[in-house]
C-alpha cells in the first residue's frame, strides 16, 4: 500500500488594470504583441517601477488565509531562458515573499475538513504566451509582465480529492476577494501539480514529478491519477528509480497521460540574486491595516446560513462554494423565498437545467424569478411538481411566472366547494373501498388522495384534498 503525497503551485493573475512593473493594460484577448512597451519587452535601459495595487491584492490574500504579510519583502531575478520571457529572466520574490505561513481548511461531504498548509504567495511577473503551429511556433508577449501571485501549499494533499477541493476552496476566496476574475480558460487560474508516492508508514519524501501549466479542475484530477498510478507501478516492478525522476510533466488530454517535458531544475539553477532596478518593498502599518479589510469569505458565510437560515452544512458549502451562488441564494431570501426551498430551487432544480455553457451568472431565470416560483408553490398557488413545468418553460422564454402559471393553467384548485364536488365523486365511485376505510384499513386515504388529484388532472392542492378527504370519511 502506498501513500500519496501531492503538493500545489498555483498562479493567479491578479486583476490590475496595468501590469506589475509598466503601465501597459492587462486585458485579455487583444491584438497580439499589442499590449507592450520596453519594460516588458525588456529592452535596453527600461527600469520596472512596482504596482501598488498588485501589492494590496497580496496582502488581501494573506489575511484571508491567516498568513504573515512581510513588513519587508525582496524581488529577485529568476534566470532561465524561455522564447516568451523577453528578458531572459523573470522577476520573483525568493528569499523574503510579501505571504508567508498560511493555511486553509477543505471540506468533506461527512461534514469533515482538513487543514491544508500554505507555505507562502510571492508576486511575480507573467511570461509571454507561446502559440505552436505546425512546424513553427508564435510568441505573443500582451500576457508579460502581467501580475502573478503564486500560491504554493505544503505537501499536505494525500488524493486527486483532495487537491480538487483544495484547488475549489482557493478559487472560491481569490473570488471572494475579487483580486483576479480566476478564469481558468483564458489563463488567470493555473496549476503546477508536485506529486510523488510512498510506502504507507514511510515518513521519507521520494522523488517527486512536477505537471505543469494546467487549468481545468477535471484534467488536474485525472493527470494525478494517471500519475499516481504509474509511479506505483513502477516501485511494483522495481524500476522506480529508474523511470521515476525529478522532471516536468505535461498532461496529454487526448491519452489522459503525462508526458515528459524536460528535467526539473533546483532553485540553485535559477542563480537568484536580488533584483537591482527594484527598491525592498517595505509596508506601513497603515497598509497592512488596511488590507485586513476583506469581504465575507465562504466559511465564514456557511457558517452564517447554517446558523441565521437553519439549512444544512453541506447545502450551505455548495451555496457559498461560488459568490455568484451565493449571491443568487441571498437575493431569493430577500424576496421573500423561504431559505428551505430556496436551496432546493437553486441547488437542485435550477442548476440542473444550466446545459451547454449557462451558469447561475447567465441563467435566463433570475433570482427574482426562482423566488416568486418557490413564494407560488409555498402560498398553494401551484404545486411543485407544477412548479417543474413552470421553470421548464422559462428556461426556454422570459415571460414573468404569473403569466405562464396561467397560460400553461397550472393554478391550484384549493377553494372547498370545488375541491368536495371531486371528492365526493371520488368516494361514490368507490363505496366498497370508503366501507374497507372505515373498518380500519386507514392506509386506503392514500388511495382516495390519489383518484382525487388524478381526477383533477394534478390542480388539486393535495394538502386541501387530504384534509377534505378526513372530514368526508369520519
Amino acid at each position: 500500500m502506498f501513500e500519496v503525497i501531492i503538493g500545489l503551485e498555483i498562479h493567479i493573475q491578479l486583476n490590475t488594470k496595468t501590469k506589475i512593473f509598466c503601465s501597459c493594460p492587462t486585458s485579455f484577448g487583444e491584438k497580439a504583441n499589442t499590449n507592450v512597451c520596453p519594460v516588458c519587452l525588456g529592452l535596453p535601459g527600461a527600469l520596472p517601477v512596482l504596482n501598488m495595487e498588485a501589492v494590496k491584492k497580496a496582502i488581501k490574500f494573506g489575511h484571508a488565509v491567516n498568513a504573515i504579510v512581510h513588513k519587508k519583502s525582496i524581488f529577485n531575478r529568476k534566470n532561465y531562458f524561455y522564447p516568451d520571457l523577453p528578458k531572459g529572466y523573470q522577476i520573483s520574490q525568493f528569499e523574503i515573499p510579501i505571504v508567508e505561513s498560511g493555511e486553509l481548511f477543505i471540506d468533506f461531504d461527512d461534514g469533515s475538513k482538513k487543514r491544508i498548509g500554505i507555505t507562502r504567495a510571492h508576486l511575480e511577473e507573467d511570461a509571454g504566451k507561446s502559440i505552436h503551429e505546425e512546424n513553427y511556433s508564435k510568441i505573443d508577449l500582451n500576457r508579460a509582465g502581467t501580475p502573478l501571485l503564486e500560491i504554493v501549499s505544503e505537501p499536505d494533499m494525500r488524493s486527486a480529492d483532495e487537491a480538487i477541493r483544495y484547488l475549489k476552496k482557493l478559487h472560491s476566496i481569490v473570488k471572494y476577494l475579487d483580486i483576479s476574475d480566476a478564469n481558468m480558460q483564458e489563463g488567470s487560474f493555473r496549476c503546477d501539480v508536485n506529486v510523488s508516492i510512498r510506502p504507507k508508514g514511510d515518513k521519507k519524501l521520494y522523488t517527486k514529478v512536477e505537471i505543469k501549466n494546467m487549468n481545468s479542475f477535471r484534467f488536474i484530477q485525472k493527470a494525478i491519477e494517471y500519475e499516481v498510478q504509474r509511479q506505483i507501478e513502477a516501485w511494483e516492478d522495481n524500476i522506480y528509480e529508474k523511470e521515476i525522476v525529478q522532471e516536468t510533466r505535461l498532461f496529454d488530454i487526448a491519452s489522459g497521460k503525462t508526458k515528459s517535458m524536460r528535467g526539473k531544475e533546483d532553485s540553485a539553477e535559477y542563480r537568484y540574486f536580488p533584483e537591482p532596478d527594484l527598491l525592498p518593498v517595505e509596508l506601513s502599518n497603515e497598509i497592512i491595516e488596511d488590507g485586513k479589510n476583506i469581504p465575507e469569505l465562504p466559511d465564514e458565510k456557511k457558517d452564517r446560513y447554517v446558523k441565521d437560515f437553519k439549512i444544512k452544512e453541506c447545502d450551505a458549502v455548495i451555496i457559498t462554494s461560488l459568490l455568484s451562488v451565493a449571491n443568487f441564494f441571498e437575493e431569493m431570501i430577500k424576496e421573500g423565498a423561504s431559505p428551505k426551498n430556496s436551496v432546493t430551487w437553486l441547488i437542485v432544480e435550477l442548476q440542473g437545467r444550466l446545459k451547454n455553457g449557462l451558469n447561475i451568472e447567465t441563467s435566463p431565470v433570475n433570482a427574482k424569478k426562482l423566488a416568486t416560483l418557490v413564494k407560488r408553490i409555498e402560498d398553494n398557488t401551484i404545486s411543485g411538481k407544477a412548479a417543474k413545468d413552470v421553470l421548464d418553460y422559462l428556461m426556454e422564454n422570459d415571460e414573468s411566472v404569473d403569466n405562464v402559471i396561467e397560460k400553461l393553467g397550472l393554478k391550484q384548485v384549493s377553494d372547498e366547494d370545488s375541491l368536495f364536488s371531486i371528492i365526493d365523486k371520488i368516494l361514490e365511485n368507490n363505496l366498497d373501498k370508503v366501507a374497507e376505510y372505515k373498518a380500519g384499513k386507514e392506509k386506503l386515504l392514500g388511495f382516495f388522495v390519489g383518484q382525487c388529484m388524478k381526477a383533477s388532472h394534478g390542480k388539486a392542492n393535495p394538502a386541501k384534498i387530504n384534509q377534505l378527504l378526513k372530514k368526508r370519511l369520519t
